[in-house]
Parts: C-alpha cells; sequence; structure tokens
C-alpha cells in the first residue's frame, strides 16, 4: 500500500510542541492589528505581504534571527480577547487534520505588555481552547514557557504560576528563547519547584548548542521530554541515556532546517533516532513561522525517508505515548488512536487491492545494518542492505 498525502492528513496525530505565539494565522495578525490600532512592522495590507515580512517559511541563519518574526506575532497578542482567538484557531486548526490531542506553549511573561495578569493570560487561552474542545472534541493541554535569554526570577515566577494551575489546564514548565550562552543549569531554581510539587518538565536542548545541552536539561534540571534534541547523535553515552530510559524528543524537522539546527531534512537524525529505536514525536514547532501543519511534518518525513505505515504507526503511537495525559487517560486515548490507525490503514487495503507492510523498515535496516558489522564477513554495499531490508519487511508482511 503506498502512503498518500490523504491517508496523513486523515490519521490520528498528536502535536506536542507547539508555540501559541509562533501559530497565528496571518489574516488573524492583519484583523488584531486593526482592532487595536497595532502598526505592523513593514505596514503589510494584506496575508501576502505580512508572510514576506514574517519571513514565514524561511531558512535563517540562526535561530535568534527565527525567533525575530515572534516580535510581530506578540504585537498583537496582548488582550485576553486576542489571546483566546488564537488558541482557539490553533486548535481548530488542528482539529481540521485530526489531531486528537496539542500541547500548546507560551510565556505568560510575553503577553503582559498592556497590563493583562499572569493568571488573566493562562485563563484567556484556557477558555480558547475549552471551546475548541466544546466544538471540535480535540482534547488540549498548556506549557507555560520560561525564557532563556531573560532574568532567571521571571522565569521562576512563571514556574510558581504553573505549579498554581497544575490540574486546572497546565500540564508542563519549558524552558525555550535563544540556547546559545544562555544555559538551563541558571534556571534551576524554577526547575527544582517544577519537580518538588510533581509537574511535568520538557526542555529545549540541542537546538542551538550541542549534547552539553542536553545532557543539562536531563541530568541537572530534571527534563521529562527533550525539545528538538537535535544534537543528541554527537554524543553516543548521552543518546544510549535517553534509549534506554524512554526519554522522548519533540522532533520538528522543518523548523530544525530553517532554524540551521540542521543542514537539511536529509540530514536530520530522524531516520537514524528512528532505527536506533528512540522513542521520537513529530510536531510542528511553529505552524505559521515554519509555515507547516502536522499533515505537512509527517509527509516530509514519508517522501525524505521513505517510512511505511509501520514506521508511521510508531511515530503516532510515540506522540501519544509521550504526552503529558494523565497515564490512565493516556492509554485510553493511546488505544483509540491505534484502532483509527488501524481502520485506516484496513479502508486504505481495500480501495488499493495492496496489502500495508506494517513492520517498521528503519528497525529491519538497522538491523542488517549490525549484523553485517562483522570484521571476518566482507564489506555490504550500502545498496545491497536496503534491498535485503526491503525484502526482510516483504517477507514479513507476507506471513502476516
Amino acid at each position: 500500500m503506498k502512503i498518500t498525502r490523504e491517508f496523513v492528513h486523515r490519521m490520528p496525530k498528536t502535536d506536542l510542541h507547539v508555540h501559541l505565539d509562533g501559530s497565528l494565522r496571518l489574516q488573524t495578525i492583519l484583523d488584531l492589528a486593526e482592532e487595536q490600532g497595532v502598526e505592523l512592522q513593514g505596514n503589510p495590507t494584506n496575508a501576502d505581504e505580512l508572510a514576506d515580512v514574517i519571513k514565514v517559511g524561511a531558512v535563517h541563519d540562526s535561530l535568534a534571527a527565527y525567533l525575530k518574526g515572534f516580535d510581530i506575532t506578540l504585537s498583537v497578542l496582548q488582550t485576553e480577547e486576542s489571546l483566546y482567538r488564537a488558541a482557539f484557531e490553533l486548535a481548530e486548526d488542528a482539529a481540521k487534520e485530526n489531531q486528537k490531542y496539542i500541547e500548546v506553549r507560551y510565556s505568560p511573561t510575553l503577553h503582559m505588555e498592556q497590563g493583562l495578569s499572569q493568571p488573566l493570560i493562562v485563563e484567556a487561552v484556557a477558555e480558547g481552547l475549552r471551546e475548541a474542545k466544546r466544538r471540535f472534541g480535540i482534547m488540549s493541554g498548556q506549557i507555560l514557557c520560561g525564557i532563556r535569554h531573560m532574568d532567571p526570577v521571571a522565569s521562576l515566577r512563571l514556574a510558581e504560576l504553573c505549579v498554581a494551575f497544575k490540574h486546572k489546564g497546565v500540564v508542563a514548565f519549558d524552558l525555550a528563547g535563544a540556547e546559545y550562552d544562555n544555559p538551563a543549569a541558571d534556571f534551576k531554581t524554577s526547575f527544582d519547584l517544577i519537580r518538588k510539587n510533581n509537574v511535568n518538565l520538557t526542555i529545549h536542548a540541542g537546538e542551538a548548542y550541542g549534547p552539553e545541552s542536553i545532557h543539562q536539561a536531563v541530568h541537572v534540571c530534571g527534563a521529562h521530554r527533550i525539545g528538538h534534541g537535535t544534537r543528541l547523535r554527537e554524543n553516543g553515552d548521552l543518546l544510549n541515556y535517553f534509549n534506554d530510559h524512554r526519554i522522548p524528543v519533540e522532533i520538528c524537522l522543518k523548523s530544525n532546517v530553517q532554524t540551521r539546527a540542521c543542514d537539511s531534512i536529509e540530514s536530520h537524525p530522524l531516520p537514524f533516532y528512528m532505527s536506533y529505536g528512540l522513542r521520537c514525536t513529530i510536531n510542528t514547532d511553529n505552524r505559521l513561522i515554519t509555515d507547516t501543519t502536522m499533515t505537512d511534518e509527517y509527509w516530509t518525513a514519508v517522501e525524505a525517508y521513505d517510512l511505511n505505515i509501520g514506521d508511521l504507526r510508531k511515530l503516532m503511537i510515540n506522540g501519544f505515548k509521550s504526552s503529558f495525559m494523565p497515564y490512565r487517560k493516556k492509554n485510553t486515548v493511546t488505544e483509540q488512536a491505534a484502532l483509527e490507525f488501524d481502520n485506516l490503514v484496513r479502508e486504505f487495503e481495500e480501495r488499493t487491492g495492496v496489502p500495508a507492510i506494517t513492520n517498521p523498515r528503519l528497525a529491519a535496516e538497522i538491523a542488517l545494518q549490525l549484523s553485517s558489522a562483522d570484521s571476518t564477513k566482507p564489506l555490504v554495499a550500502k545498496e545491497t542492505l536496503l534491498d535485503e531490508a526491503k525484502q526482510v519487511v516483504a517477507n514479513a508482511a507476507q506471513e502476516e
């Protein structure tokens, strides 16, 4: 069975790494600017001009350059109404491509320019997400972000806010922002408070700095998940620790290319991580700034890495299993998603008359590569290994 974009669009999905202020609709920014009397940079008069100003989907020189687009989005996200609308529309857009659960992250500190209190900001976002659930059935949680390039005291206040709103829509704490020269250890007081109150923790790491940043996030700060983790492959011991302890990695393919975290989709570590057994999840990062959707991210992976149905199912299940939903709820939701996915596979098999390959291809490839790494045997050409891997998978599919 050939995977199509329609299949990817219809399959159940999660998005565990999506920034509220990076995921507005272009028209919404224009509407809010007009309503609030905000003069946008470059004075755009329509969505196309605004996209050019923000540099939507562009490859930047660095993560810091990529983040400049947020100056525009944040300029119109300083009222309860705008936060409600942004949260509702993000969840609505996610529901339209069959996302069952999203974790929306943002930093309340960045939405206080017009005097909003942090609790009001969290409530406004929560109400937008609740309304989306009432209308579309999509489940969600909030992740509050400390900011690396701000005073650590500001992040401590956010950690306190996170603790106060535990069980009230907030599911985790995060540290985002410019990673280079802003070590997570400087925010240890915030992380200590989070852990003492049994709150979930995810940290951006390994995007704009090396594996030392990831090590610090896990071993000094106590992160339960890692955002991006692109440079984890540079430290074998740490990579094995992640694998052994099943620490999820929040992969954002297109964003990682645009921030120069990796040179290209083809050079991204995702296929290696998958074949090695890491718990990888697929995410958007910023739907607007990156110009992406969850369907786009999965489809990019399918095309670049020749994923099969087994690979897709594993990635999808990882998303649900890695979420910060309570365990019992997570189990139920994951089972429902797996059933829906399998029913969709059967529908497409009947439509095409071609059986799906349900054994993950990448896992088979790495097994063959390892088995051939014997100094007493002649080296095997890469093309031969790939052909043998495909045959192994095809045989497995026939046996099923």
